[in-house]
């Protein structure tokens, strides 16, 4: 067997994340408070995204430390998975925000009230500065863990929430059409509802352990094929635990070759240099078999 553990990747993220988390409670007081006070449905709509981000955050850090803890008896790769349940939690709760912001909307455009287009700007704009630096700073974590990018796709959806709010207050302060809160609000829903269920699927495809989509199986099955003394490859299996760790398994079969524990250990030496410098499989396990040896299985899998 070849093994080379890895952390998820999530880990070296925690104070980033913390950062944001910070940064968005600052902004969600304020536009909790300012859309109170000028009735903007628009400018609430964006709160309630926050205060799903807020959760979603500290969820992400809770999942971030669970998935720290050691591996046990019941828990052979340990807690890493706990970052694919978060990130699944937080896109539910996204979709959820955004049925109740469509039905809000809905009402408020058959009689909208004033508002106070100015106060709204404001915090807007407050909100865009805010959400523009959270995502300078989660940017690099989402391209390595699945648990920073749903973060990092929240803060996104908050910013283009931000421009909406912006650009509402903008037409009423210039025409007076009051609409124009309600049918941010409502773009606002429309921006979020895309990444929230693209994220969702990418959670999905984990726990159904699905091969990675950067994982071509037929490149993998002809580089285990490439080493010197492998004649075939079977029960070819690729899936993730979580962000940041592949883990693969195979029956080899070797040739007559490989008649010794040395030869065997050369083999899996090749295997192993082979699939991580190529595919960065975090974790991988070999069966060696001799030809002939799978006659003797009572299953075999492609």
């Amino acid at each position: 067997m070849g093994h080379d553990h890895a952390h998820g990747a999530g880990v070296k993220h925690r104070g980033r994340l913390g950062l944001v988390l910070a940064l968005t409670l600052a902004v969600l007081v304020l536009q909790v408070v300012v859309g109170l006070v000028t009735g903007s449905l628009a400018l609430l709509a964006d709160a309630g995204h926050l205060l799903s981000d807020s959760f979603g955050l500290v969820l992400a850090l809770a999942a971030i430390v669970v998935a720290q803890r050691p591996a046990g008896a019941r828990s052979t790769y340990g807690f890493h998975r706990t970052e694919v349940l978060a990130a699944g939690l937080n896109a539910l709760i996204l979709i959820g925000l955004c049925v109740a912001i469509v039905i809000g909307a809905v009402r408020r455009l058959e009689d909208p009230p004033a508002i106070e287009g100015g106060w709204v700007l404001a915090a807007g704009l407050v909100g865009l500065v805010v959400n523009v630096v959270g995502l300078l700073v989660l940017r690099s974590g989402a391209q390595e863990s699945l648990n920073v990018r749903g973060a990092y796709l929240e803060v996104m959806g908050d910013a283009l929430g931000s421009v909406a709010v912006i650009a509402s207050a903008a037409v009423i302060l210039a025409t007076g059409w009051y609409p124009a809160d309600p049918i941010a609000s409502l773009l606002i829903a429309a921006l979020i509802v895309p990444r929230a269920v693209s994220l969702l699927r990418d959670v999905a495809e984990v726990l159904l352990e699905a091969s990675p989509r950067d994982v071509d199986l037929d490149a993998v099955r002809n580089h285990i094929l490439g080493v010197r003394g492998v004649v075939d490859v079977h029960d070819l299996h690729v899936w993730t635990i979580t962000s940041g760790m592949p883990v693969m398994s195979a029956h080899v079969v070797v040739d007559e070759s490989v008649v010794s524990m040395g030869d065997a250990h050369a083999v899996l030496d090749q295997l192993g240099e082979c699939l991580s410098g190529h595919f960065d499989v975090a974790h991988s396990t070999f069966q060696l078999e001799p030809a002939g040896h799978l006659e003797n299985e009572s299953h075999r899998h492609r």
